[in-house]
């Protein structure tokens, strides 16, 4: 059952979520519940402790007179719950930029208007969260689990490129759509690791199958669907071959 976190100073504000969330839970059959309506980053932390469940986070930018602010505790939360969902729901259209800033990737920026406009903003997050985790589920979505810094992050494996070794000592850079990741590691451990959906395309390199869209057989690049290139070794031409199927076009470019 996931876990739905709420944080606003307004009372009245936090009572209306909570009633708005608890009835759509109802009315949608969802597999969620409302763990904490906390004013104080300090309740919905302390609510967090030991729940190991991917959550919902509801959470005000403005929260007067506390130890931090809004944009602080999704920090903290991203810390405890790299997959966690966060919604800010706040009266400052123009702080929208600062999740970004932040690097918190939250789900949605609800602009506080009318109760009415407000709950609606709400249900329809919690709908789109409701259809993406029964995606995820449908698909048995594997995830990537990895230490960087004091952050703990799962990054869906379909969302990395590459793992590439660093120029430091046991150093791992992790390449994805919208992240670039360095931690303590190395390519023969990832490897066993990932399996065969990895091709381990060069001594420094492991590639995500799934997303090479092709191959410089010239210069010996493998072309990525966001158009990176990764180098392969000759010792892994064949292998490579093998793999990903046998049609080349007249540049010299092979096609899986």
């Amino acid at each position: 059952m996931i876990p739905i976190y709420i944080c606003d100073d307004d009372a009245v504000m936090c009572d209306m979520m909570k009633n708005c969330l608890e009835k759509q839970i109802l009315m949608g059959g969802y597999d969620m519940k409302i763990a904490v309506c906390a004013r104080q980053p300090e309740k919905l932390l302390k609510a967090m402790d030991g729940e190991a469940e991917q959550g919902i986070y509801f959470l005000d930018v403005d929260l007067k007179g506390a130890s931090m602010d809004g944009f602080r505790l999704g920090q903290e939360i991203r810390r405890r719950d790299g997959r966690g969902f966060l919604i800010y729901v706040t009266a400052f259209p123009d702080l929208a930029f600062e999740t970004f800033r932040y690097h918190l990737e939250a789900l949605d920026y609800i602009v506080k208007g009318d109760q009415e406009e407000t709950a609606a903003q709400v249900i329809r997050c919690l709908r789109v969260i409701g259809e993406r985790v029964s995606r995820e589920k449908g698909r048995s979505r594997r995830y990537f689990t990895v230490k960087a810094g004091d952050v703990v992050r799962h990054i869906p494996l379909e969302d990395i490129l590459y793992f590439v070794t660093s120029g430091r000592t046991h150093r791992i850079e992790l390449h994805g759509d919208r992240e670039r990741l360095d931690f303590i590691g190395s390519i023969q451990e990832l490897e066993q690791e990932l399996g065969q959906r990895f091709l381990r395309s060069h001594r420094a390199y492991l590639v995500n199958s799934d997303r090479i869209q092709g191959a410089d057989l010239k210069r010996r690049e493998l072309l990525l669907d966001n158009g990176e290139r990764c180098p392969f070794s000759r010792m892994m031409k064949k292998e490579m071959m093998d793999r990903l199927g046998s049609q080349m076009n007249c540049s010299g470019i092979f096609i899986p």
